[in-house]
């Protein structure tokens, strides 16, 4: 099956059961019931986040807000704290207090259609930002990173760190066994399917012929997902799998996310492992706590997302639909919402692990020396 057309099947089979999509492009909506022109540009963006129990989101939140205010905007930012009436609440409030264009990192991309309408009838346009907005025709642009890709580089991390690929990604031949536990992102966001999916085509060949094993049975997206991300539940999950397993070690877990590795980690040392023997684990985000547990030898692996490009990204956006001009999309296949495929910008990520991330994160500017102790 081709990429796009799997990736369809998959967010269509997934938990939200999506209908199949109508094609369909962004409109000229410059927002607040403008007429387009470069005379339209300013005004107030509405921008809603999910929560600021991650680092990730404050960092997305303050970069899109700085970002807009330096091209003279006002910014009207607000975080749910993974509440979804809370989060309907917050852009029902921008709508009614005159946003000219919202941009939403959703926490449930199901949930929004209702208020989506309401943003449709005053005109002003939408971007979905890192995570798509479902069930809605009412979504002009989405940008994110290739988020399939994102999985592919979870699991190529899982493999070379077990040494069954080495540093240029050739198999090395390792017939293993590896015992291995497979953890999956949120269900109600659309992005941990294609986590998923990415991840498991790359790793399904292995687990095939036998390299790799799962002890505890658990393959399948339903049973790996952990709701809202929330690290408390990843923990509790692999602390029910250890007394499932029992004595068998294990030599990896996937992770699609540091906040859940940091739980992972928590509950395979309460378990007995020591720091020189822990599983290789992945992640995702680079944010600060992983980046010290990779440093320390803990972690293995995340995935870094420069959260500046993705912000700068949603900022052009914004900008030049306010300008009425039709902002830049390299993706108009693949991110099916159920109502039509919306147009998206898609971004590039990079695998991080001890030997690389002074170069990836330090080099770059994203942190500093003393951001990570």
């Amino acid at each position: 099956m081709k990429k796009h057309s799997m990736l369809k099947a998959v967010a269509g089979a997934g938990v939200l059961a999506l209908g199949i999509g109508l094609a369909g492009c962004a409109g000229d909506r410059t927002g607040g019931n403008a007429g387009g022109g470069e005379e339209e540009a300013g005004g107030i963006i509405g921008v809603a986040m999910p929560t600021q129990q991650s680092e990730r989101w404050i960092a997305d939140g303050n970069n899109v807000k700085a970002q807009l205010e330096e091209l003279g905007y006002q910014v009207d930012l607000q975080y749910a704290n993974d509440d979804i009436p809370t989060q309907v609440s917050q852009i029902e409030n921008m709508i009614s207090s005159g946003a000219n264009a919202l941009i939403i990192a959703s926490i449930d991309g199901t949930t929004l259609t209702d208020v989506l309408q309401q943003a449709k009838d005053a005109d002003i346009p939408v971007i979905a930002y890192d995570r798509l907005i479902n069930g809605t025709p009412n979504v002009d642009y989405y940008t994110t990173f290739d988020n399939y890709k994102v999985g592919v580089q979870q699991a190529t991390s899982l493999l070379t760190g077990l040494g069954v690929l080495d540093a240029s990604g050739a198999d090395t031949g390792a017939a293993g066994p590896f015992n291995v536990e497979l953890f999956a992102g949120s269900p109600d966001d659309n992005n941990a399917t294609f986590f998923w999916q990415g991840a498991i085509d790359t790793l399904q060949p292995y687990l095939d012929k036998g390299t790799l094993v799962v002890p505890s049975g658990q393959t399948d997206f339903g049973q790996a997902a952990i709701l809202r991300w929330l690290p408390e539940t990843a923990q509790e999950r692999m602390e029910n799998i250890l007394t499932v397993i029992g004595s068998t070690k294990l030599q990896g877990v996937l992770s699609p996310y540091d906040g859940l590795s940091i739980g992972i980690i928590s509950a395979l040392t309460s378990g007995g492992y020591s720091a020189s023997d822990l599983p290789v684990v992945t992640g995702q985000d680079a944010e600060v706590g992983s980046i010290k547990s990779i440093i320390a030898g803990e972690q293995y692996s995340t995935i870094f997302k420069d959260t500046r490009e993705l912000a700068k990204q949603a900022v052009t956006m914004v900008d030049d639909i306010r300008k009425g001009e039709t902002p830049q999309v390299n993706d108009e296949e693949t991110y099916d919402n159920g109502e039509k495929i919306v147009p998206s910008y898609l971004l590039e990520s990079t695998i991080v692990t001890k030997d690389n991330y002074k170069e990836i994160l330090i080099d770059s500017g994203y942190y500093t020396e003393a951001d990570l102790g």
